[in-house]
């Protein structure tokens, strides 16, 4: 019987939640190993950050397929090839299909910088700061056919300060994140955030104050 779950990290730039993630997992107590990293940019920084500490990372192009099934077809066997249990999306750039979301329903994850459902998409630090919220963060979840409205399993909250611009809170926030995926992770390999009712049950390490 295999020990910790075995998980891919997909990523399509420089992968900084890719690192918090494979930092964790050296920890002996950690409940996951990172079995692959894969990015559908061949570019992207974060594969050899991948290769530098030691994890194996592939890159599959989707601009090489003629249509998204025919990309997801050559993820899915890379997944089956490293005997992937858990799938952590980690700043991933590519919508899946509906088919290839559900093949992974509850146990696939991901990370997006805003406390959803508030501001799903892209700039998320802008429209925070345009809509004059004095709280923001980010938020693991799980992922399903629709953008960023997955269950959520945790979440962390980062002051909005007078005089932030995007990318001071942006950076906040991306601490928080570092502090919150792994956490997430290891509660999910774990089988402690159960999908019950279409909503996660609300648990201890949910909700995390950064400063």
């Amino acid at each position: 019987m295999r020990g910790r779950k075995r998980v891919a990290i997909l990523i399509s730039g420089r992968g900084s939640n890719m690192t918090a993630l494979i930092e964790s997992a050296r920890k002996p107590a950690y409940p996951a190993e990172i079995a692959v990293v894969l990015s559908n940019r061949p570019g992207a920084p974060g594969l050899l950050r991948a290769r530098e500490a030691g994890i194996a990372a592939e890159a599959i192009d989707h601009k090489a397929f003629a249509s998204r099934s025919d990309f997801e077809a050559a993820l899915e066997a890379r997944l089956e090839e490293h005997v992937v249990d858990v799938v952590a999306l980690a700043g991933f750039m590519r919508l899946m299909t509906a088919a290839f979301v559900d093949r992974w329903a509850g146990r696939m994850i991901n990370i997006h910088p805003a406390l959803l459902p508030s501001f799903p998409g892209l700039a998320t630090h802008e429209r925070a700061l345009e809509a004059g919220v004095r709280v923001h963060g980010c938020t693991v979840h799980y992922v399903t056919p629709g953008m960023d409205e997955g269950p959520i399993i945790a979440q962390a909250v980062v002051p909005v300060l007078a005089g932030d611009s995007a990318a001071d809170l942006g950076a906040r926030v991306l601490r928080a994140e570092h502090r919150l995926y792994p956490a997430a992770l290891a509660r999910v390999v774990r089988g402690e955030a159960p999908i019950v009712s279409g909503r996660v049950e609300i648990g201890r390490e949910d909700l995390v104050y950064c400063d």
